[in-house]
C-alpha cells in the first residue's frame, strides 16, 4: 500500500438523498461523495459506495515515552511506551493541547509512513511493553489502529489507547476488544461544557466508560483536566468523583491534571495547584481509591498509595519512579493488598525520557 492510499470502511448508512452517514461516532457527519467528516480523515467515497479512512499507514509521528505520560500509574509502571497518532480529530476542543496534530490537515503533518507490521517490529525490537494510541484520538483511525494491535500481540506487545471515549457502540466493541488498557478524557461532567468548548456530548463519554470497566478486561484510567472558572467547581467535582465511585469503581485511578492556556483559550489562566489538590481531596472524600495531579510537580499527590494500610507503594517524580514496594503479583509489600492494575515482576527502568523514533529504519 502506497503512502497516498485509503481504504474502505465500515460504520455508515446511505441516505435517502444519496448522502453518506458515518456511524463511527456520535457527532453523525453527513457527506456527500468526496466530502470529510470533522474528523478529516474519514471521508465519502467518490463513487458514493460507502466511506474510506484516508493516510491508512501515515502518522504524525512516533516517540517512546513512559507510560506515566499517557497517564497511566497502574499499567506497567516505568515501562517504556511506543506512541503515536494522525491527523485530525472528532471533537473540536478549545483548549487542546495536542491542536498542531488534532486539528492539522493530513499534508501538512503526516510526515511519518508505518504499516502496522512496522510499527510492531519497531516496539519489540526497541524494548517497549506497549504501543499507544495517542496525541489525536484512535476512534478516526480504528482501523489503522486494529491492524496495527493485532501485529503487536503476536509479538507480545500490550496495546493503549488514549482516547476521549466519543464513539458509538458497535465500533468501541471493535476498537477495545483491541487493547489492553485505555486512559479515558472524562474533558468535565457537564453536558453544557460539552457542548461549549468541545462540540461533543458528555452521556456518550459516560457509556464508554462504564462499557470499559464492566464490561472489558481493559484496564482504565481517567483524566480530566480542569481548567479554571470552566469545570473545576467544587459542585462538578463532588458529581463527578461520586459517579466514578458508584457508577464504575472506587479502584479507579482519576488524573487531575493542571490546564495551560493554548489554542483558542490563551487567555484563559493556569490551572493553580490548590485546584487539584482540592479536586483529589474531594475524590479522596468520595471514597476513591486512587486520584492522582497531573502537569505539576506534586510528589506527594503523584504516589500510588496502599489502600489498606496507607503504605506509599509506588512514589513519582513526574514520570520517575522514586520508590516500589510491590511484589510480582502487584501486592503491597507492608500488608499483602493487591493493588488494582497491571504489573510485572518489577517497576520497568525508562525513567522520564521522552525519544523520538525514525519509524521508517524498521520498515525492512
Amino acid at each position: 500500500m502506497d503512502a497516498d492510499d485509503s481504504i474502505k470502511v465500515d460504520y455508515w448508512t446511505k441516505l435517502e438523498d444519496g448522502r453518506i452517514e458515518c456511524r463511527l461516532c456520535p457527532r453523525f457527519c453527513h457527506m456527500r461523495a468526496g466530502q470529510r467528516g470533522l474528523c478529516f480523515v474519514r471521508r465519502a467515497r467518490e463513487d458514493g459506495d460507502g466511506m474510506e479512512l484516508t493516510g491508512y499507514g501515515r502518522s504524525t509521528g512516533f516517540c517512546i515515552d513512559p507510560i506515566e505520560k499517557k497517564p497511566l500509574n497502574h499499567f506497567l509502571p516505568g515501562s517504556a511506551v511506543l506512541s503515536f497518532g494522525t491527523a485530525g480529530c472528532n471533537l473540536a476542543c478549545a483548549f487542546c493541547q495536542n491542536w498542531d496534530i488534532s486539528k492539522s490537515r493530513e499534508t501538512a503533518r503526516l510526515s511519518s509512513f508505518a504499516m502496522p507490521e512496522t510499527i510492531a517490529r519497531a516496539a519489540e525490537r526497541l524494548g517497549c511493553a506497549s504501543v499507544a494510541y495517542t496525541y489525536n484520538d484512535p476512534t478516526i483511525f480504528l482501523e489503522y489502529a486494529v491492524d496495527t494491535a493485532a501485529d503487536c500481540r503476536a509479538r507480545g506487545i500490550r496495546n493503549v489507547a488514549v482516547t476521549a471515549g466519543f464513539i458509538c457502540d458497535e465500533p468501541r466493541k471493535r476498537l477495545f476488544a483491541a487493547m489492553d488498557a485505555a486512559n479515558v478524557d472524562l474533558k468535565a461532567f457537564t453536558e453544557r461544557f460539552y457542548e461549549k468548548r468541545c462540540a461533543g456530548k458528555l452521556q456518550p463519554v459516560l457509556e464508554t466508560l462504564k462499557y470499559l470497566v464492566h464490561e472489558t478486561s481493559v484496564w482504565t484510567e481517567i483524566t480530566t483536566l480542569l481548567i479554571p472558572g470552566e469545570n473545576d467547581g467544587d459542585e462538578e467535582m463532588d458529581a463527578l468523583t461520586k459517579w466514578v465511585a458508584t457508577e464504575l469503581k472506587p479502584d479507579v485511578p482519576l488524573h487531575f491534571t493542571a490546564f495551560h492556556p493554548d489554542y483558542h483559550m490563551l487567555d484563559s489562566s493556569p490551572t493553580p495547584l490548590a485546584t487539584l489538590q482540592r479536586a483529589r481531596a474531594i475524590g479522596i472524600g468520595n471514597g476513591l481509591k486512587h486520584v492522582y495531579v497531573g502537569n505539576v510537580r506534586d510528589p506527594a499527590r503523584e504516589a500510588t498509595i496502599c489502600p489498606a494500610c496507607g503504605t506509599r507503594c509506588i512514589a513519582r517524580d513526574r514520570y520517575e519512579i522514586t520508590e516500589y514496594r510491590l511484589d510480582a503479583e502487584g501486592r503491597c509489600l507492608s500488608c499483602g493488598t493487591k493493588m488494582a492494575g497491571v504489573f510485572s515482576k518489577g517497576p520497568g527502568t525508562w525513567g522520564s525520557r521522552r525519544m523520538p523514533v525514525e519509524i521508517e529504519r524498521y520498515a525492512a
